[in-house]
C-alpha cells in the first residue's frame, strides 16, 4: 500500500477552489490560491498535474491559409457536384450500427426491384476520428451521424415503399409519414467532413482538427492515481479532455472533495 502524501510532496501544487463545493468556472481576473508552504514554486511541466480549473481550455490552433484553401476548394467542388445531381436528398433512420448494412441492403433492393430510375444513391456520412486506446493514438473512419443514412431519390409511392421496407430501416425523417427533403446546405454539412479530410490527405496536409475519442475512460469511472503526489489515491473521473490527454478527477484532499487534473498516464481504472 502506498503511503499517504506528505506535506513535502504537496509543496509544488497550487489549488484553486470555487466559493462552494461545486466545480464552477471562475473569472480570468480572480484567482484564489491556497499556499501549502512558505516558498511555493511553479509546478514543473513534467509532474503531470495541473490544478488550475478556472481557465478555459486552450483555443484550437487555426489552420494555415494553404490548408483552408484546400478545404474550401473541396467544399466548392462538392457543392457543384450536389447541385448537378438529379433528385432530392432524404434521411433514413436506421438501427444504430447498421448504417453500412442498410446502404448495402438498399442498393441490392434497388437492383432487384428495378428502381434505378427513382432511387439513385445511398450515402453513410463519415468523419475521421482520433481514438486513444491504451495510450496509443489511431485515426479511424466512423459514422458521423449514427443511426442515419442519406438517400438521393425521386419520391413516389413505389420508391417510398422500396426504401421504407428495406431491412433495418425504421423510417424516413420527416413529419409523421411524410419524408422531408434536405436542402443543399444541410447535405453539404453532413458530407463535407469526409470530403475535406480526403482532399487534405491527398495534398499531404494535416486534416482539420479531428474529433478525439477516448476508449479507456468514461465520465463517472472510478480510477486510481498511479503516479505523482496522489499516487495510490482513489478518484472519480468528472471530465475528460481528449485533446490535452488529461482527465479531471475528484479526490479526497484534507477531508474535502477536490478536483485535480491529471495526464491519462497518471490514472488507471480501479
Amino acid at each position: 500500500m502506498t503511503d499517504e502524501p506528505t506535506d513535502e510532496q504537496f509543496k509544488d501544487i497550487t489549488l484553486s477552489f470555487a466559493d462552494d463545493d461545486t466545480l464552477e468556472e471562475t473569472s480570468d481576473d480572480v484567482e484564489i490560491t491556497l499556499d501549502l508552504s512558505d516558498d511555493v514554486e511553479e509546478p514543473s511541466e513534467d509532474d503531470g498535474i495541473d490544478l488550475n480549473f478556472g481557465e478555459e481550455a486552450p483555443a484550437e490552433v487555426e489552420e494555415d491559409d494553404e490548408s483552408d484553401d484546400v478545404a474550401d476548394a473541396a467544399v466548392a467542388e462538392l457543392r457543384a457536384e450536389l447541385t448537378s445531381k438529379f433528385g432530392d436528398w432524404y434521411v433514413l433512420h436506421t438501427y444504430s450500427g447498421m448504417e453500412n448494412r442498410v446502404k448495402q441492403n438498399l442498393e441490392n433492393r434497388v437492383k432487384a426491384l428495378n428502381m434505378e430510375d427513382f432511387i439513385f444513391e445511398a450515402v453513410v456520412p463519415t468523419e475521421e476520428t482520433v481514438e486513444i486506446r491504451n495510450g496509443a493514438k489511431k485515426t479511424v473512419t466512423r459514422t458521423s451521424h449514427p443511426g442515419y443514412v442519406l438517400v438521393r431519390m425521386d419520391l413516389t409511392d413505389d420508391s417510398w415503399s422500396a426504401v421504407r421496407h428495406t431491412p433495418s430501416v425504421t423510417g424516413f425523417v420527416g413529419y409523421g409519414n411524410t419524408p422531408v427533403a434536405l436542402d443543399l446546405e444541410e447535405v453539404l454539412k453532413m458530407l463535407s467532413p469526409s470530403v475535406i479530410a480526403k482532399a487534405q490527405a491527398g495534398a499531404g496536409q494535416t486534416s482539420r482538427r479531428k474529433k478525439v475519442e477516448v476508449a479507456d475512460f468514461s465520465v463517472g469511472n472510478s480510477v486510481m492515481v498511479v503516479d505523482g503526489p496522489f499516487a495510490g489515491v482513489h478518484a472519480t473521473i468528472m471530465e475528460i479532455h481528449p485533446h490535452n490527454e488529461k482527465v479531471t478527477v475528484m479526490v479526497d484532499f484534507m477531508g474535502r472533495e477536490t478536483p485535480i487534473e491529471l495526464d491519462f498516464s497518471k490514472v488507471q481504472k480501479s
